[in-house]
């Protein structure tokens, strides 16, 4: 008997088993509803709905939990699972009426789980508070989901995960945070549950509600960028607001395993590990580079102004989170190519963060200046050293792979929306900051509007650029070739 190309019923099991995970995390939104005395029934009715579809898919497949996942499966698992969990995540959306168009709530409901943070809402005070929770939460339940595809999926599939998420060298060291992946996952939603609670009690500090400070918690921790406000964080004009969530996000755009050791009190870890250096020194640059150019252009606030919400708008777009305390696109040419340039970086790898990620830009440019070494010497064996380890060519050329790739999905998805109509500009951003997960624009899609206005063809477009970006390229890509429905 020829041998299954699929194991179809372990993928449908997986499958059902998230969604019974979301079907439960939507009742959390219940009470906020009940104490807002707000309709329940949306919210409840959505869950009932995810848990029974759910339920259904693993009873019958019951028979196969314990079935083994094999690569190819592996990659339709994570695929499929994002684009479910986006689907019936639009589903509180549209039975309360808060978004009652399917191609709206599919956009917020994909941004909300790539934690993208892309919004088509005009109107955020006044939806119902249940559903606003709903919103940080799908972003919440995106930024753990990565991690676990990091540290548990991506390693299996072989596309860029364990040798690009240790902190100490690119491949499995004796410095993994444990040697079981399951346990190391724990550690990593320990922390990552950690973070949220310990920022919702101190922005609460800093006289936000209960209710904003856990939502932008739930947003920061996964450099989601969901605000309860139109505004973002411009709304509440503090400095101490604005100083936390800024910590935040830079924990938040950290190595999971660096934050690991460093509440482990394993400090020379975090001050030998090439990316966070320049991480640290990327955001310490840019914020320095910036501040006179913002001082002097806008001229009407003070230095320390400028340098808040410099310091903010860097750590905010670099992390991908997306949270806006200023438009940036008023701070003149200069700033807006520089935040344009930053649509793309990312933070760190093995973090929540989106975009390329630090560690793959200093590889290439570790790789292009030895390239003129080479030259010089072809027969001599130059490779690239990250944390003073040699990085082995199949990462390079994995990295090769993934920057080529990036840049041509990028240009195909520009062409694509000049093409449904928008202009040259909003184009080029929005294509950007949708691959990269970031939120915000250019043009008519800075971040002081909203994706309403965009053609319906191109929310559906940017939709899809935020799974390919959430799910490192690779995981969707590798499905729509011929070669993964070949069996040999």
């Amino acid at each position: 008997m020829a041998k299954k190309l699929l194991n179809s019923s372990v993928i449908i099991n997986v499958i059902g088993g998230l969604l019974l995970i979301m079907g439960v995390l939507m009742l959390t939104s219940i009470g906020f509803s009940i104490y807002y005395k707000e309709d329940v029934l949306p919210i409840l009715l959505s869950s009932v709905i995810t848990l029974s579809i759910g339920g259904v898919l693993r009873y019958f497949t019951r028979k196969s939990r314990d079935g083994e996942i094999k690569k190819r499966d592996g990659y339709l698992i994570v695929t499929l699972s994002w684009l479910c969990m986006a689907i019936f995540g639009t589903l509180p959306y549209l039975l309360s009426g808060a978004i009652p168009t399917i191609t709206n709530a599919f956009f917020e409901s994909m941004s909300g789980l790539s934690t993208t943070g892309a919004s088509i809402l005009d109107n955020i005070e006044d939806l119902p508070k249940g559903i606003l929770f709903w919103r940080s939460m799908t972003q919440w339940l995106g930024g753990m989901g990565i991690i676990v595809l990091t540290v548990a999926i991506l390693p299996m599939l072989g596309i860029g995960g364990m040798e690009l998420f240790v902190a100490e060298a690119p491949g499995p060291t004796k410095d993994k945070i444990h040697p079981r992946i399951k346990e190391t996952a724990k550690r990593l939603w320990i922390i990552y549950l950690g973070l949220t609670l310990v920022q919702t009690v101190i922005l609460m500090f800093g006289d936000m509600s209960f209710f904003d400070a856990i939502n932008h918690a739930l947003t920061t921790n996964s450099t989601g960028g969901f605000s309860t406000k139109q505004d973002s964080i411009a709304h509440f004009n503090s400095p101490f607001i604005e100083y936390v969530i800024v910590i935040f996000m830079f924990f938040a755009g950290t190595n999971f395993t660096l934050l690991y050791f460093m509440l482990k009190g394993k400090f020379k870890n975090i001050l030998k590990n090439d990316e966070f250096k320049w991480y640290l020194s990327a955001v310490v640059g840019l914020v320095l580079m910036l501040t006179p150019i913002v001082y002097f252009y806008t001229e009407s606030q003070s230095f320390h102004d400028s340098f808040r919400a410099v310091l903010f708008q860097v750590v905010s777009i670099i992390t991908t989170t997306g949270f806006s305390s200023s438009n940036f696109a008023t701070w003149g040419p200069l700033a807006t190519f520089v935040f344009f340039l930053l649509l793309f970086s990312g933070a760190s790898a093995g973090s929540t963060s989106g975009g390329i990620k630090i560690v793959r830009i200093v590889l290439l440019m570790k790789n292009g200046f030895l390239e003129f070494k080479r030259r010089l010497h072809p027969n001599a064996v130059i490779p690239v050293h990250l944390n003073k380890e040699p990085v082995s060519n199949t990462i390079i050329y994995n990295l090769l792979a993934f920057i080529f790739l990036y840049l041509f999905i990028y240009t195909i998805g520009s062409l694509l929306m000049t093409a449904f109509g928008v202009p040259l500009i909003e184009s080029l951003s929005t294509v950007a900051t949708s691959l990269g997960n970031v939120g915000p624009g250019l043009g008519a899609y800075d971040p002081s509007h909203s994706f309403n206005a965009m053609p319906t063809a191109s929310k559906w477009l940017l939709s899809f650029l935020m799974l390919f970006g959430r799910l490192e390229l690779f995981t969707v890509a590798l499905i729509l070739t011929p070669y993964y429905w070949k069996r040999n």
